[in-house]
């Protein structure tokens, strides 16, 4: 496996000058006292070294080794604990957080990047760190000023970590179907008792304590979702000094066997009667959770973009030493590498012009997010908040598909090679896949985006990104630095907008229309989106330097006439609606 290395200069250029966020942040004035261009650069550099010299080079050892269970109790890989302690140190699981409860206060804008970089180093690895942040988000948005108190700073510092306890095994996505019961207490809190599976990082050596966010009913909660609580449950006790006191009931039943990601703990929890404290309002721990959702779900993306830049810089090294073959009219005596081949050349700039545009969309999402959560007025925060949150879904689903995809193209430019261990490719593709299934399947996802965010407003927030997209393209005005591609985009827009509404009309006259077209439409607007961000990077690049541009243009190029090409394809299939898919009766498969 070739040395990883963050794309640091790339990442810069994305935040600092395709989407220019050191000028919203100085014009926020919470914002400002916290962060500017210098220390935004300082943070990427240091997070690339970490990532590249402490994480990266123990991937493979630390997925060979996976996770050990012992009656119990769970040991991590050899190397995690010091490469933990450096993270925790660094203050690295607190980037982030709130600057008031020991966070350091950044931006979601600047901590996607820092995702990215730690899923490209190891994805197992990165899933402690970003199961505790988020946890510590949705204790610092809903939890009480006590709670918080006793629970934040710890959590931020990574002296403690966090899980997200939803599923059950017979409750995956339908959590309304969930068991777990949380008894009350005269003190204030309530035992739980259930079980929960597939939790990341539910049991581990990393850290002292582990603080669980259980979703459980009350005894008198109404059925189905709207009967579920969000709980905070501790593996000890924490008194009101802040220290540790007796183990509380919650276990470890076992760890899970799996595909990916060996290193991490995936485990079936046991909580038995454990202790645990509300955290928001009875029969509101749903809504709690989806606050934390749209950030894990963008966190998704990264996994997806991570692992697929990994995959890009371990096949083009391979390309470029790999000798094989004469390109057409060599006359060398020897071999060419195979970077002579046309087919090897397509995979390459396939991969290059999706991770490029990728992660600008997860940057763009994330300064939605940001936008949002520090707007300084109603308006703002709503708009910005609906915009991220029906990008949301696509940044799950259409980057971590696009992320498989990569993952086993670079697996391809390695041949047979890429199919052994030795390189590092299988492991790529093994892990990325996980990102598909969790957090909500991607087929999950593109339902949420149709009948929640398009159908949930009638197409008012897509219509609004449909104008946004048009508005940016008007600005290239009469010196079209783009050479003709933001044209191109202009006939997707107009291609997306009548998509959207006969899709509309269809679903409201044949509900089932919405699961038959939701995967491909979900595409359609992922490849509308990354030509929007190849447009943004190719104005940029031109106003920056003329060598970066002409790099950009190239890629743009491929990505316009290669790849975005595809929507045509999904535009009959979404149009074509579901009425196929229930020709047959059951006995009919």
């Amino acid at each position: 496996m070739s040395l990883y290395q963050a794309p640091v200069d790339d990442m810069q250029f994305v935040l600092f000058d395709v989407f220019k966020a050191p000028k919203f942040w100085q014009g926020n004035a919470k914002l400002a006292q916290l962060i500017d261009c210098e220390t935004a650069a300082a943070i990427i550099e240091e997070s690339a070294k970490i990532t590249a010299t402490t994480i990266a080079p123990n991937s493979r050892e630390a997925d060979e080794q996976g996770v050990k269970f012992d009656n119990g109790v769970v040991t991590t890989p050899q190397s995690y604990k010091q490469s933990y302690n450096i993270i925790a140190e660094g203050g690295w699981t607190g980037l982030t957080g709130d600057s008031q409860a020991g966070g350091m206060g950044m931006p979601k804008s600047l901590g996607v990047m820092f995702d990215e970089m730690l899923c490209s180093a190891d994805l197992s690895f990165s899933l402690y760190v970003g199961l505790t942040s988020a946890a510590a988000l949705t204790l610092s948005s809903h939890g009480s000023d006590e709670l918080k108190t006793t629970y934040l700073s710890n959590l931020y510092s990574g002296q403690w970590s966090g899980t997200m306890c939803l599923t059950e095994s017979h409750a995956g996505t339908d959590l309304g179907l969930i068991h777990t019961k949380a008894t009350p207490n005269d003190d204030g809190s309530y035992n739980l008792t259930g079980t929960k599976i597939f939790i990341t990082a539910g049991e581990h050596d990393l850290t002292e304590n582990i603080i669980h966010l259980v979703l459980a009913k009350l005894p008198d909660a109404p059925a189905g979702t709207r009967g579920i609580s969000l709980f905070l449950v501790p593996k000890f006790h924490v008194d009101e000094q802040g220290s540790l006191g007796e183990r509380n009931n919650v276990s470890c039943g076992s760890v899970e066997h799996k595909m990916g990601i060996h290193a991490s703990a995936t485990c079936v929890m046991n909580f038995d009667g454990a202790k645990g404290y509300m955290i928001g309002e009875p029969n509101r721990g749903l809504a709690c959770m989806f606050t934390m959702m749209n950030y894990e779900r963008l966190s998704m993306g990264s996994q997806g973009l991570g692992c697929a830049e990994r995959s890009y810089q371990n096949a083009l090294a391979y390309a470029k030493d790999r000798l094989q073959g004469k390109g057409l009219g060599s006359k060398n005596e020897k071999a060419d590498s195979i970077m002579v081949h046309a087919d090897v050349r397509r995979m390459l700039l396939n991969m290059k012009s999706l991770i490029e545009a990728g992660r600008a969309f997860n940057t763009y999402v994330a300064i939605n997010l940001d936008k949002a959560a520090y707007a300084d007025n109603d308006d703002d925060k709503q708009n910005f908040g609906a915009m991220a949150a029906m990008l949301t879904p696509i940044a799950k689903a259409f980057v971590t598909d696009m992320g498989l995809d990569i993952c086993v193209t670079g697996q391809q430019i390695f041949g047979g090679h890429g199919y052994i261990r030795e390189w590092g490719q299988e492991q790529l593709v093994r892990d990325v896949r996980i990102s598909q299934i969790y957090e909500g399947t991607n087929g999950i996802q593109a339902l949420d985006l149709i009948g929640r965010k398009v159908m949930g407003d009638k197409g008012k927030t897509a219509t609004a990104l449909f104008d946004e997209i048009d508005a940016f393209i008007k600005s290239f005005g009469e010196e079209d630095v783009s050479q003709g591609l933001s044209g191109m985009l202009g006939e997707k827009v107009i291609m997306m907008r009548i998509v959207t509404d006969m899709l509309i009309e269809k679903i409201m006259n044949r509900p089932d229309d919405a699961g038959g077209a939701s995967v491909e439409y979900l595409h359609m607007m992922g490849y509308l989106l990354y030509g929007y961000m190849w447009l943004k990077i190719i104005k940029a690049a031109h106003e920056k330097d003329e060598g970066l541009y002409e790099n950009k243009m190239k890629t743009a190029e491929f990505y316009f006439f290669k790849v975005m090409c595809t929507m045509h394809s999904l535009k009959r299939s979404v149009l074509a609606g579901s009425r196929m898919l229930y020709l047959h009766d059951v006995d009919g498969f």
